[in-house]
């Protein structure tokens, strides 16, 4: 690898080009995992970086979490019986029920892939 740099005064500033590699929006999880690396797990934080595969790899992460949390969350109101004629008889009953599993989902998936 050659490394160019130009001068700044005094300084050599290394030319630094990123690839023309499609950036990601990064989302709930993404963000969510993206603080944890940052405080938590700094080597693999400034690895991504440097390599420029943060943006993908958080993308990553968001789609796995987010796909997994939904799976979840059909399995458990499945499992509990909240279905649809609940939905149209039962409306606050249902939306009860339909947080409630959402935050046990999520809690169960954000330690298995955010929190590690």
């Amino acid at each position: 690898m050659n490394i160019s740099y130009t001068r700044k005064g005094d300084y050599l500033l290394p030319n630094l080009i990123l690839e023309n590699k499609e950036q990601y929006n990064i989302r709930k999880y993404g963000l969510l995992r993206l603080n944890y690396i940052k405080n938590n797990k700094k080597s693999l934080y400034i690895k991504l970086l440097m390599n420029d595969e943060l943006n993908k790899y958080l993308h990553d992460i968001d789609e796995l979490v987010e796909d997994k949390v939904n799976e979840l969350i059909k399995l458990l109101a499945e499992k509990e019986n909240i279905n649809e004629k609940m939905k149209c008889n039962q409306q606050l009953l249902w939306i009860k029920n339909m947080n409630n599993i959402k935050n046990r989902a999520e809690e169960i998936i954000l330690k298995e892939y955010i929190y590690v």
